[in-house]
């Protein structure tokens, strides 16, 4: 039989590693009884863990969210995924959060065994972040934003437009969205009776929130919603192109909020004006095949003589 710290251990990395566990399916992992079971789970208690129990032929354990943070226990590659993700968020586009992020990578990177250490500091020294060029974002704002998602209550906040008006929406919050520069969230506007994509770094969040809703679902995923949001129907100029190019050559050169890439490469896409879409279509260096609208063809045209007289 195992020593008995040992055997906690074990019992607590299982309890991680689904959300449910039958008693006699534990005791059979750890090959002890089901009263020791029961016993080793009481001292987990003991120890901070916040740990469900049901009686009965299907009862069981589940672990559970306790007042206060007990120890965890990762593997290596969650050890390594954890790291690089304080790593990056030290130097991300969350604002307030970078202290704390180098203050848990320095209490990480203490713990680790050498040979993780060395597999994060390899990866920190070949790799240069470009992250915090965008629009920062309290931690705060997102961390209120999911609980709302989570607990489906309405949100309002103030919310500034392209326009630099200031108006008060009350929403249905959806999903939160990263694009690899901003943070979007996705929701239901109640005002407007229709689903809107709002830039996170523009809301300022109101206490307390709205009352609880039932969840809407939106005509497509949140990302594509998004996506689709943000690099065309956001813009006051729209376009619909074809580009002839390989998927994995699409992938090198399209930005996440250049717009909506199709299967079949129809690109749906968005600029200030058609000359600005012009200029990013020719930036893109792949071939391409104007949809709509026919005053983009136009421009191209007439772009074409010019340069070709030049």
């Amino acid at each position: 039989m195992l020593e008995t710290s040992v055997r906690l251990l074990r019992l607590l990395s299982l309890l991680q590693s689904r959300p449910e566990w039958p008693g006699p399916e534990l005791a059979e992992r750890l090959g002890v009884t089901t009263r020791t079971v029961r016993n080793d789970i009481e001292r987990l208690r003991i120890l901070g863990y916040r740990i469900h129990s049901t009686t009965g032929t299907a009862g069981g354990y589940r672990l559970g969210a306790g007042a206060a943070l007990p120890p965890l226990i990762l593997d290596d590659e969650e050890a390594v995924a954890v790291a690089v993700s304080l790593r990056a968020a030290a130097s991300g586009t969350v604002a307030g959060i970078e202290e704390t992020s180098l203050r848990a990578l320095a209490k990480l990177q203490q713990m680790l065994p050498s040979r993780l250490r060395h597999r994060i500091d390899a990866l920190g020294a070949a790799t240069v972040s470009v992250a915090g060029r965008g629009p920062t974002v309290e931690a705060a704002t997102l961390t209120a934003v999911a609980a709302a998602i989570r607990d489906r209550e309405q949100l309002r906040f103030d919310y500034e437009g392209h326009d630099g008006t200031v108006g008060l929406r009350r929403a249905e919050p959806h999903r939160l969205v990263y694009t690899g520069r901003r943070w979007y969230l996705l929701a239901w506007d109640t005002g407007r009776e229709d689903w809107r994509t709002f830039r996170a770094d523009r809301i300022r969040l109101r206490t307390p929130n709205g009352p609880r809703f039932t969840p809407r679902q939106p005509p497509d995923d949140a990302a594509t919603h998004v996506v689709r949001g943000v690099g065309a129907a956001a813009w006051p100029y729209q376009a619909r192109v074809r580009l002839h190019a390989p998927p994995e050559r699409l992938a090198e050169v399209l930005p996440p909020t250049a717009g909506l890439l199709h299967e079949d490469g129809v690109l749906e896409t968005g600029g200030e004006s058609l000359h600005n879409l012009a200029a990013f279509l020719g930036t893109l260096g792949v071939p391409f095949t104007v949809l709509d609208p026919p005053e983009l063809r136009e421009l191209l045209h007439s772009l074409a003589e010019r340069y070709a007289g030049a």
